[in-house]
């Protein structure tokens, strides 16, 4: 009885030290965000006050409302919301159909193309960055953001992915639509995507996330104001507003609330897509 008393109590322990790590780790990651948004509603000159006044006594709202009229924000808005949706559909597209062919058909070398194409993630950007930014001149696409659509529109990891889900539905349904008559397209429109929600969802968290918070190939390609993305948009906030760090604040904040929408939307699909990955093994 005491043995089972004493195993009990150090179940307890570690349970309490595991829940500690966890809430302190929680805390280390969540406090920067806090201080930011309590900076947005502060005057520049509090912001850096130590001790840190969280709750600000005067809140200023007008800080919102400055960076939204003096940064032409709602320009910035929109551009990178608009190359947000627009690279996300195509990532789904692409990844999707690549996916689908290196897990459901059989053709030959397909395993070794697949090695091959999986290589390209042990390439860093600025390897490719030369290359992939000449190619783009010579079409003449330069400060346009159909640039920075195409050389996002493919992505690798996307496309491993979906193959590790697709390899996870039984092929006997897409024998049964074949001898249905059922063409390849349509299994993979009519079978396999809806029942792929759940990776979608993940690659739509993944892709959104990357494309909004780029900001190495905005600032390779897109030269004029009026195409710049947030990320752009908040560097020049910082080289223009350097001791308004109310505002900056206020716009770092308004720049989250797009993702952290996404990501609450979507969040239920990344759980199974997580859940189904551990129940594959």
């Amino acid at each position: 009885m005491a043995e089972k008393k004493k195993k009990t109590g150090l179940a307890l322990f570690l349970s309490i030290v595991k829940y500690t790590v966890v809430i302190a780790s929680s805390l280390t990651m969540i406090l920067p965000f806090l201080w930011m948004l309590s900076s947005s509603f502060k005057d520049s000159l509090e912001v850096f006050n130590f001790p840190i006044q969280w709750i600000p006594q005067n809140l200023k709202l007008e800080n919102y409302s400055y960076i939204w009229n003096k940064a032409n924000y709602p320009q910035l808005f929109f551009n990178t919301l608009k190359l947000t949706v627009v690279i996300t559909i195509l990532q789904i597209v692409t990844c999707s159909l690549a996916a689908y062919a290196f897990s459901k058909l059989v053709f030959p070398e397909r395993d070794k193309i697949f090695i091959l194409y999986l290589a390209t993630l042990m390439l860093p950007y600025q390897v490719v960055m030369i290359p992939q930014f000449s190619v783009i001149k010579i079409f003449g696409l330069t400060n346009t953001h159909m640039a920075l659509i195409l050389i996002q529109a493919f992505n690798p990891m996307g496309v491993f992915l979906m193959k590790q889900f697709f390899d996870g539905i039984p092929n006997e349904l897409s024998e049964a639509a074949r001898i249905d008559g059922l063409n390849e397209f349509g299994i993979y429109s009519k079978i396999i995507m809806p029942l792929s929600k759940s990776v979608i969802g993940t690659l739509v968290i993944l892709t959104s996330v990357s494309v909004w918070n780029d900001f190495l190939a905005p600032l390779i390609y897109i030269n004029s104001r009026e195409l710049y993305t947030i990320q752009l948009g908040l560097r020049n906030m910082i080289s223009e507003f350097t001791a308004e760090y109310g505002p900056i604040m206020a716009a770092s904040v308004i720049s989250i609330i797009p993702i952290l929408i996404v990501f609450l939307c979507f969040q239920s699909f990344f759980e199974q897509s997580l859940a189904s990955s551990g129940v594959k093994g």
